[in-house]
């Protein structure tokens, strides 16, 4: 519905918290105080979307292309990556898997062109903001499509396959979907209770029992059945992150050391060797310790050579140029052109934008930094919006498909302070006061013309 002025006719805020509690899913629509959502959504032609999807699509491949590299070469753990002995664990008893479902980070920039500032591969969240906020308010966007609604499908779908596939390579018999679901997850952290709840609502609406619990409720029996809270489950949902499991290091100079920097070597261990021998299906495999690590990015820019040709296209147009610290002279770099960000940060987490931050903060920054633990990537410029804010475009890809959106709105570099905007798609064609044809948007999907080992 459209207002005189062109504008959608939104609730307000007050209403919409109202229709948020009712989910029983989402149950903060305010942060510290400030509204979390934006009602009016984003609004996608169907050539943005289509740019948007397929750019995420290439990431996940060339993360992919990557993981196969270093698979082969496995002398780059230590010697570029500087993985610790847990992490080396889980990379090599992944047997090279990492994806199931990730986030890439991407954004429409004043060259015209799309850049990614990151892909997060381990426990990418969003996915209930997303879901739940499109939900609510695609009533008031007349004429666009939701680009969410097979968000829940190409998920649980992709679980599902995994199991399957699991079961299929070690020769045994397949007998419908997983009875039992496990999802593991920091229960002591509130943050992302929406995704573990909207997870639990869509794999019990598929007749599986659903277990909650953290890594410390994992057992192995005698029969190398794995136990969540005392009950055998067939499928791990891991949101949990790959450097919590392992070794847990400073990443400053002079920086204490964590109170847990222990490895749960005593639950890992026993889950690493259940996997191996078919016990239980882990989404998403613990390889995402590798393609999580931004030396990713800074591997596909120092090591471009072994990537194929096609990959090497891509990465000059969508990873900004990224560089280990240790590589370079930090100190003599104009801190306006970088950004400095830990390896295993997120949601803005130990990042340092440096146009955003004063001199004194970057250099203190550089000088406190442990090399081996951040890297610098380029600074590009984004195009704001008529509002003058910078929209980061979260682009799920499940199974190496596009699936969704998450997009949060900032000023400046996104962090949990960041608004979140619901997502539509404007299809070819179609007017502001009218309805897309059924169907619309659903032609060729980006990336099918790929011959990617990801995509088959």
């Amino acid at each position: 519905m459209k207002s005189a002025s062109n504008e959608p006719v939104l609730p307000s805020y007050g209403e919409f918290a109202r229709m948020v509690y009712r989910t029983a899913i989402l149950s903060d629509p305010w942060l510290n105080g400030a509204e979390r959502f934006r009602l009016r959504g984003v609004i996608l032609d169907e050539s943005e979307s289509a740019r948007l999807k397929q750019a995420a699509e290439r990431v996940a491949y060339l993360h992919h292309e990557l993981a196969s590299i270093v698979w082969n070469q496995p002398e780059f753990l230590d010697q570029f990556f500087s993985l610790t002995p847990f992490q080396k664990s889980m990379w090599l008893a992944s047997g090279g898997r990492w994806h199931g479902i990730a986030r890439v980070d991407l954004f429409m920039c004043s060259d015209g062109g799309i850049r990614a500032c990151e892909m997060n591969s381990d426990t990418p969240s969003g996915e209930a903001e997303a879901v739940i906020a499109n939900q609510l308010l695609h009533q008031f966007h007349a004429g666009t499509i939701d680009p969410n609604l097979g968000l829940k499908e190409s998920f649980v779908g992709m679980v599902f396959d995994s199991y399957r596939a699991d079961r299929d390579w070690l020769g045994k018999e397949v007998t419908g979907n997983p009875r039992t679901v496990a999802i593991i997850y920091p229960t002591d952290l509130p943050e992302d209770l929406s995704m573990i709840a909207l997870y639990r609502q869509w794999f019990e609406e598929q007749a599986s029992r659903v277990i909650l619990g953290s890594p410390f409720n994992i057992t192995v029996d005698s029969r190398n059945r794995v136990l969540v809270l005392g009950e055998a489950v067939e499928v791990i949902i891991r949101h949990y992150k790959t450097d919590w499991w392992g070794e847990r290091e400073p990443i400053w100079i002079g920086q204490p050391p964590f109170p847990d920097a222990e490895p749960l070597d005593r639950q890992l261990i026993p889950l690493l060797e259940a996997q191996g021998n078919g016990s239980v299906t882990i989404v998403n495999p613990f390889g995402a310790v590798l393609v999580q690590n931004k030396m990713s990015m800074a591997f596909m820019w120092e090591h471009g050579n072994l990537f194929s040709t096609q990959a090497q296209a891509w990465i000059e147009e969508l990873i900004p140029e990224t560089r280990r610290l240790s590589s370079v002279d930090a100190a003599s770099l104009n801190r306006k052109e970088w950004v400095l960000k830990s390896v295993y940060g997120c949601e803005g987490d130990s990042v340092f934008c440096g146009p955003f931050v004063s001199l004194r903060e970057w250099r203190s920054a550089l000088a406190s930094a442990i090399e081996r633990h951040w890297v610098l990537q380029r600074f590009f410029q984004v195009e704001p919006d008529e509002s003058g804010l910078l929209a980061n475009y979260g682009v799920f890809v499940t199974g190496g498909r596009s699936s969704g959106f998450y997009t949060r709105l900032s000023t400046s570099g996104t962090d949990y302070t960041a608004v979140t905007a619901p997502t539509f798609v404007r299809p070819a064609n179609v007017t502001a006061n009218s309805e897309p044809d059924a169907g619309a948007g659903q032609g060729k999907r980006s990336g099918d013309d790929l011959e990617s080992p990801m995509l088959e």
